[in-house]
């Protein structure tokens, strides 16, 4: 019964290989393994052995079964028009895989870079775990100032290590680490205790720029200002410079420029206003320069600091500041 078996497999095995066309091979399924084939007609036999030389032989039936049921279909896929690699043309270019792109914050910090380091800007960086001297001390903000109400929140550990609130905590570094002249830009993440909106968020990115030197003006300060804001937005946006105050700056000045989500007219995003303001800026603040031994008389200098998210959406005409980093592709759409 054994060597019939094992010839019984090897004869349909060979007769798979040489079958032509699904006829054939459905032919030699009924014939091997149909209800009435070889393989039924050994189980009949099979039936009737002593228990022991019925479960020796059982295994080897099994075996030999899933065999010949396997060259079956092995040669059916074969031989399948549908899965030989004859009909496809294997010079053809794949399926492109998708690819992401720059983050617009990414795309616009490189280009404000460029167009900064055009005007003589180096740019620069700083820790965004800070402490309490660099976040409020050496930019003019004591302990007991009234300004801090708006940025004492996010502490690591107090009374001392704090998410730093503006990237002025690497412009006091800079001024206490670094010899006059320089200009400096500073991007980067800053974070604060919001209320969220479509103007608002709890961490967002700031553009810091310092200038320190001799003979340093006002005037500078307007003029590197305006010069952005004609390459970034080109010669036909509006803006405005309008007095505001800053403790880390005197004088200081607001800078805005015409809404492009209402054309004046009022909306969410310019809180009804017409003008959006962009960043806020002034005089380096004598207190600031003497805290490092330079002498206000004869040492002058500017600062700004803008708000990087705000430009990113006039930029791409985004209306809600969260689209920018809530991960959601269709947030915005």
């Amino acid at each position: 019964m054994r060597d019939k078996l094992n010839n019984l497999k090897n004869e349909a095995i060979a007769m798979a290989i040489g079958a032509e066309g699904a006829a054939e091979l459905e032919r030699l399924r009924v014939q091997y393994l149909g209800k009435s084939g070889a393989l039924a007609q050994i189980a009949k036999q099979l039936s009737g052995l002593p228990s022991e030389e019925k479960k020796d032989l059982g295994q080897l039936f099994n075996d030999v079964k899933s065999a010949i049921l396997q060259a079956l279909e092995s040669k059916s896929q074969t031989d399948n028009p549908q899965l030989t690699t004859n009909n496809y043309d294997l010079s053809l270019p794949g399926t492109p895989a998708p690819a992401g792109i720059l983050h617009p914050i990414t795309v616009v910090t490189r280009e404000l870079n460029g167009i900064f380091q055009s005007l003589g800007f180096s740019v620069a960086d700083g820790p965004e775990l800070e402490n309490d001297e660099y976040n409020y001390n050496r930019l003019n903000l004591p302990a007991d100032h009234p300004a801090r109400d708006l940025q004492d929140t996010l502490y690591i550990k107090e009374p001392d290590v704090i998410l730093r609130t503006h990237t002025s905590s690497v412009e006091a570094h800079i001024l206490a680490e670094t010899k006059p002249p320089y200009r400096f830009v500073i991007p980067g993440k800053v974070y604060r205790y919001e209320n969220l909106s479509v103007a608002n968020n709890a961490m967002f990115f700031q553009y810091q720029g310092l200038a320190v030197g001799e003979g340093i003006t006002m005037a500078n300060l307007k003029s590197t200002i305006n010069t952005f804001i004609r390459l970034f937005y080109g010669p036909n946006r509006k803006s405005r410079f309008r007095c505001k105050y800053y403790p880390e700056v005197e004088p200081g000045v607001g800078v805005d420029i015409d809404c492009p989500f209402c054309a004046q007219k009022g909306c969410a995003v310019c809180k009804q206003r017409g003008w959006i303001e962009m960043l806020g800026a002034g005089m380096v603040h004598p207190n600031m320069l003497r805290q490092v031994n330079l002498n206000p008389a004869t040492i002058s200098g500017f600062a700004w600091g803008m708000g990087l998210d705000r430009i990113v959406m006039t930029r791409y005409g985004i209306n809600d500041i969260r689209s920018l980093t809530n991960g959601d592709l269709l947030y915005n759409i």
